[in-house]
């Protein structure tokens, strides 16, 4: 079982020709509704490819029965909801341009009330973006924990952000945000990632960094027709994850992440094209062999 923390959501995605900057103004060519939410999106992922998952999170009272709730039930995910009478559950407000790069504007809705829940103390934990102290209890508590601050980052302090550091097992990040972490922290990017067993850092179309035991390993990009970079990293989360769960060595984990994240990719929306582990595993052999040896 895997469980995962943070936001369930609605993602309003909108194309736009280019982002228009500070005091500027353009114009919406496309505007789709999909279901998301970094932690949610995760656990879609996790069950879909077949691994036991259990999803802890805030929602608004607008969510139970929702097709959303129905969708993540067929999906098999195990939802542990809190739920907000009067709120509205998280919205996402995504607007992508034609060169592919992303603005996110997001609405916390129900998913304030993380900082007032009570962290249960978890076997397997995944901390996508939540309540920074919210998440600081989960990592005290639980006996193994991955950590991905996403968009969140900003709402962390550093001594927070220390505290999770500690007791993590394994970080994922992309380069923006391990940048940034450098930063509060005031660390060298070497001395940060010296700091947790296992360290992931996303590159986008170059790939990805798996820095573990001293020694630094680049997994490439799977290279598939990118429709949207939407949810492109709670896919890679999710396909590292549960290799990982199966036993597979850290860095098969990040080529299987890779994999997950190419056919995210392919279709707008973060859990519409979701695969299950055959179809994971046979684009995994198409374009890096057969996977080693399982390690547990």
């Amino acid at each position: 079982m895997i469980a995962v923390v943070g936001h369930t959501a609605i993602d309003h995605l909108f194309r736009v020709p280019a982002l228009p900057g500070r005091h500027n103004s353009t114009y919406i060519v496309d505007h789709q509704v999909y279901f998301g939410g970094g932690a949610a999106n995760i656990a879609a992922g996790i069950a879909t490819l077949g691994e036991r998952c259990r999803l802890i999170s805030s929602v608004g009272s607008d969510f139970p029965g929702s097709d959303y709730d129905r969708w993540l039930q067929g999906l098999g995910v195990e939802r542990d909801f809190s739920v907000v009478e009067g709120a509205r559950t998280a919205t996402a407000y995504v607007f992508t341009d034609d060169a592919g790069d992303q603005e996110t504007f997001f609405e916390w809705g129900a998913s304030a009330a993380f900082s007032r829940a009570q962290a249960p103390a978890l076997d397997f934990v995944h901390m996508a973006t939540a309540d920074p102290d919210f998440n600081v209890r989960v990592a005290e508590k639980s006996r193994f924990a991955s950590f991905d601050p996403g968009q969140d980052l900003l709402c962390y302090t550093p001594d927070q952000l220390e505290i999770i550091l500690t007791n993590i097992d394994i970080l994922f990040s992309n380069n923006h945000e391990m940048d940034r972490m450098c930063d509060m922290l005031g660390l060298e990017r070497d001395a940060l990632v010296a700091s947790v067993p296992i360290v992931v850092t996303t590159r986008g179309a170059e790939g990805s960094v798996l820095c573990m035991g001293g020694e630094e390993h680049h997994v490439p990009a799977v290279r598939v027709p990118a429709v949207d970079p939407t949810g492109a990293g709670d896919g890679y989360r999710a396909g590292f994850l549960t290799a990982f769960r199966k036993g597979y060595a850290p860095l098969d984990c990040c080529r299987a992440g890779a994999v997950v994240s190419s056919f995210v990719v392919e279709r707008p929306g973060t859990q519409t094209n979701l695969p299950d582990w055959d179809r994971m595993l046979a684009r995994y052999r198409k374009v890096f062999g057969e996977p080693g040896e399982i390690t547990v």
